[in-house]
This record gives structure tokens, C-alpha cells and sequence, in this order.
């Protein structure tokens, strides 16, 4: 019990033996009216004193220790009270209406933005988020994280349209002028071939013995024979060989029209390349078994660990936080600050969040002061309460007492009056 209500309940005791040593001295004096006044006074004070003290111990235990009906009204109405507590707090002084309109007063995205703002270059803070950064890089399971990106990959790569990506790439090679460029290319590549060493022998063995299978009759059987009869290898591989070169070097000139005829054919296939079902479907096939037989999880995790390594070197450095981090946050803070529609968003995301809280837990208020009350015994139960309101409790009886005194003052003086 503390030192005021220890103070007060010494008041009341004081009060109720003043009142009992007056009457007890008045008694063997008769006669005088001051004599009799004050011991009607005394008297009513000391039933006043008594009745309140009964009253007032009635209210936690039997005075006494007499088991007198309709005493020790708390020990008995335990539960009762205890139910009626909970309910007054769940139902009036926190309702849930009671708490949601409080939170609707606190401005919570103004006052975060502020504390925010003016912790947000203290060394504490800066030192916090990078070793939580740190700690979340080092965190990261790169050999579970992996497969997942591989998942993913081969998703999106499967997912995609060989013959829309096969046009835009033919639509692209023709904006960039890159047929004509293969097409020289090409040119090069076959006069590179025609002039190497024996080649006019090469091909006049192929031209021979193509001529050789030709089976004809009559002046054509005659005719061959007389043109074989003049050439070898060598000499027709030589007008073979010169009259492919001349081809190329004629192809080569921009106006020549069998260059231009066979662009065009190029061009008008490139243009239509997206149209070509066989085509389209052979690289799409092809695609996929690339594809499914494509296996980058380890490549991906060597990825993954030469970022990671980056991305730590990248927050540890002395100038992230300084140039990187506390810029963009500022920036971000004062982006926030300036566009009152976005705080009106945070803000009623906020209120909202703790709508769903309150909702799906007020009810732990009463059950927490219900555990609270549970875990004290009647004797605490009663000690703690006298200690909050025994000042209180034991100013009744000191009124009591001085109450009675008075009424009883008046009553006898107006009896002997009467």
C-alpha cells in the first residue's frame, strides 16, 4: 500500500477514535447543554465513523473476519466484476469505433516522413542500413535462386514467336541494307573458291562426268562425243571456271539486271519469310529442342555470385550512402511530400491496415486484462485496488465520521430545543 493511502486510512482511524474517546469522555457528564450537544455530536459521529468503515470494508472482505451477509462483495463477485470490466473496456472506453476514430486524428504518414527526414542522415541510421543490406546480400541462396531463373528463362524463351521475331529480323536486315551486303558477301566468298589452285581442274572432272551420264540419242549422241573428243578436264574447266568468274563480276555491278532480278527475289522472300509455315515451323521445333535441352543453372549461379560480389563491394563503398542511397531516398521523401494525393493515399492505406488490425484484434484487449486479472489472487486483487482507490475509499469514512458529527449537533440541539 503507498504512503497517501497508508496517510489516509490513519486520517480515517484517527477521525473514528476522536469520535469514540468524545463520546466515551461526554458520558459521565450530565447536565450542562455544550455537555450534551457535544455527545449527541460524538455520538453520530461514531455511528457515522462505524457504518462507513463497515461499508466500506464490506466491499473487500467480512469486518472483522464475521462471515455477515452481503460482505467481501468482491472476493464473491469476482468473475462478475471481471466480466463487467472486460466488457466496459471492449465496449465503451475501447471500443473499436473508439480506437478508429483516435487513429483518424494521428496524421501517421506526416509524422513517419518527418522522423524519417531527420534520422535519415544520422550515423546510426546510415550504419544500420548498410549491415542490413549486407546481411540480406549475403542471405541470398544463389543455388536455390538458380533454377527459378532458369524456370523462368526457358518460359519466356519458349514463350516466344519464332514468326514474329524471324519477320522483325527480316525487317531489320532489309532497313540496314544487309541482303545486298550477303548477297556481295556471298559473291566474294564463291571467287575466293573459283580461283584457288586447281580448281578449273576440279570442275572440268565434274562437268566430264556429268556429261558422261547424259543419255541421248541420234546427232545429240553424235554431237557430244565430237565436243568430248575436243576437250579434257582442263580446257573445260578453264571455260567453266572463266565464265562463273565473269558471272560474279558482272552480279557485282549495282545495274546489273540479273543483280537486281535476284535481289528483288530476296527481298520479296525476306519480306514474306513471317508467311513461310515449313520454314517458321522448322525454326520453331528447332527452338525448342534447344531449348529443353539447355541446362544454365550453373552458368546462372556464377552469374548470380559475381553480381552478389558487385552489388557488396557497390553498398560498402564509403560514397554509396553519401551519392547513391540518401540522395534517392530525399528525393523519393520530398517527391512524397510535395504530392498531397499520394499522402492522402499513404495515409488512408495506413488507416486502413489498422482497420483490418483493430478488427481482427480487439478482442485480445479484454482477454489480455481478463489473463492480467486472472493472474492475481483475491488478496492482490484487493491490495491493488486499495492502493489505486484507498485514498478515496478512506475519505468516506473520515466523512462518515465528520458528518455524523455534525447531524448529530444539530439533532440534539434541535431535540433539547423542542
Amino acid at each position: 500500500m503507498n504512503h497517501m493511502s497508508k496517510n489516509s486510512k490513519h486520517l480515517a482511524g484517527i477521525s473514528l477514535a476522536v469520535m469514540g474517546t468524545g463520546f466515551i469522555s461526554t458520558l459521565p457528564f450530565e447536565g450542562p447543554f455544550i455537555i450534551d450537544l457535544l455527545q449527541g455530536g460524538f455520538e453520530a459521529g461514531l455511528v457515522g465513523g462505524l457504518a462507513d468503515w463497515f461499508a466500506v470494508t464490506a466491499l473487500f472482505r467480512h469486518p472483522m473476519g464475521v462471515p455477515i451477509p452481503h460482505t467481501a462483495l468482491l472476493p464473491k463477485n469476482r468473475k462478475r466484476v471481471t466480466k463487467a470490466l472486460v466488457s466496459t473496456i471492449e465496449n465503451d472506453w475501447l471500443s473499436k469505433e473508439s480506437i478508429k476514430d483516435k487513429l483518424k486524428q494521428i496524421h501517421f504518414t506526416e509524422k513517419l516522413l518527418n522522423i524519417t527526414e531527420k534520422e535519415l542522415h544520422s550515423d546510426y541510421l546510415k550504419k544500420g542500413i548498410v549491415q542490413t543490406l549486407t546481411r540480406l546480400i549475403h542471405h541470398i541462396d544463389t543455388e536455390r535462386v538458380a533454377p527459378f531463373i532458369e524456370k523462368q528463362l526457358k518460359e519466356s524463351l519458349t514463350s516466344l514467336e519464332v514468326r514474329g521475331l524471324l519477320q522483325s529480323a527480316a525487317n531489320q536486315a532489309l532497313l540496314s541494307s544487309y541482303d545486298k551486303q550477303a548477297f556481295d558477301l556471298l559473291l566474294l566468298k564463291a571467287e575466293e573458291w573459283l580461283v584457288q589452285k586447281n580448281r578449273n581442274y576440279q570442275l572440268g572432272s565434274f562437268a566430264m562426268r556429268a556429261i558422261d551420264k547424259i543419255e541421248v540419242d541420234g546427232i545429240f549422241q553424235f554431237a557430244l562425243k565430237s565436243f568430248q573428243s575436243m576437250v579434257n578436264e582442263e580446257k573445260l574447266g578453264n571455260i567453266l571456271q572463266n565464265l562463273l568468274l565473269n558471272n560474279i563480276a558482272s552480279l557485282r555491278q549495282e545495274d546489273d539486271a540479273n543483280r537486281e532480278a535476284i535481289l528483288l527475289r530476296l527481298r520479296t522472300t525476306l519480306r514474306n519469310i513471317g508467311e513461310n509455315k515449313p520454314l517458321v515451323e522448322e525454326i520453331q521445333n528447332l527452338k525448342d529442342r534447344l531449348i529443353s535441352d539447355w541446362e544454365p543453372a550453373e552458368q546462372v549461379t556464377g552469374i548470380l555470385e559475381k553480381v552478389r560480389q558487385h552489388v557488396l563491394a557497390f553498398v560498402q563503398d564509403s560514397r554509396f550512402m553519401d551519392e547513391y542511397f540518401l540522395p534517392l531516398i530525399t528525393n523519393l521523401l520530398n517527391e512524397i511530400k510535395a504530392d498531397e494525393q499520394r499522402i492522402n493515399q499513404i495515409e488512408g492505406w495506413i488507416q486502413e491496415q489498422a482497420s483490418v488490425l483493430i478488427e481482427g484484434n480487439h478482442s485480445k484487449i479484454g482477454k489480455l486484462v481478463e489473463e492480467n486479472l486472472d493472474k492475481l489472487d483475491d488478496k492482490m486483487l484487493i491490495e491493488m485496488i486499495e492502493n489505486n482507490v484507498g485514498k478515496d475509499l478512506q475519505w468516506i469514512r473520515v466523512n462518515g465520521a465528520v458528518c455524523g458529527f455534525i447531524i448529530g449537533l444539530f439533532l440534539t440541539g434541535f431535540t433539547m430545543l423542542v
